[in-house]
């Protein structure tokens, strides 16, 4: 299966956090399953560390590159269909981070795990 994770799940999956449900950590485990972390991701957590609301171990440019490395994630880049995705989805959510990783789950016909519950409403498969 192809999983898309979610911010927090990327950095709960990094930090070994509990906060990670043991049916997400399996999931994320699993060797068969493909995880990928969205460019969407990483822009969302350059602007929380800029604001203040978010540390890393590293800083980020070096900090993702290893995580995906070491944990054997892939990177979904942001392609255009993507964007023309989240002008026909419903605002069930207004952030903007979670809209798009909504419409890249859709176009990918990925799982995201996911603590947010909001991805259901979009049709999107939810792992948790």
């Amino acid at each position: 299966m192809r999983l898309l994770l979610d911010t927090h799940t990327f950095l709960w999956w990094v930090e070994d956090a509990p906060a990670l449900s043991k049916k997400a950590r399996q999931a994320v485990a699993n060797p068969d399953n493909e995880c990928l972390l969205s460019l969407v991701s990483c822009w969302e957590m350059a602007i929380k560390l800029r604001l203040g609301k978010l540390k890393l171990a590293n800083r980020i440019e070096r900090f993702i590159p290893e995580q995906l490395s070491v944990n054997g994630f892939r990177q979904l880049e942001i392609d255009f269909r993507h964007v023309a995705r989240v002008a026909t989805m419903p605002f069930h959510h207004r952030d903007p981070f979670d809209r798009l990783l909504a419409a890249q789950a859709k176009e990918e016909k990925l799982a995201i795990v996911s603590a947010d519950a909001v991805f259901q409403k979009y049709g999107v498969k939810r792992i948790w």
